[in-house]
């Protein structure tokens, strides 16, 4: 599912309105973003948690050559789903 299928599926809970629909996912995404690229912790009960993780500077080896180089150290975003989600992607319960 893209964005605009997601802003589709979305509209039903705003009476048909895909404008409003994108609005809300608009500022829910600008929300994580901006709260998670300041370092804070993100966490949607039963949903997930999205954090800022720090990774050092590594060696990394190109597969194809081998060759190996130093990578910079860098952030990057890490998301832990919470246990509804687990178990309704597992079968366990019913989504929703």
């Amino acid at each position: 599912m893209n964005k605009a299928e997601l802003i589709k599926e979305l509209s039903s809970h705003f009476d048909g309105s895909k404008a409003d629909a994108a609005r809300a996912l608009n500022a829910v995404v600008q929300t994580i973003t901006s709260t998670v690229s300041t370092g804070e912790k993100v966490s949607v009960t039963g949903f997930g948690v999205f954090e800022k993780i720090d990774r050092p500077a590594r060696t990394v080896r190109n597969p194809r050559t081998g060759e190996r180089k130093e990578a910079a150290a860098t952030s990057v975003v890490r998301f832990r789903p919470g246990t509804d989600l687990k178990s309704s992607v597992a079968g366990e319960q019913q989504a929703g």
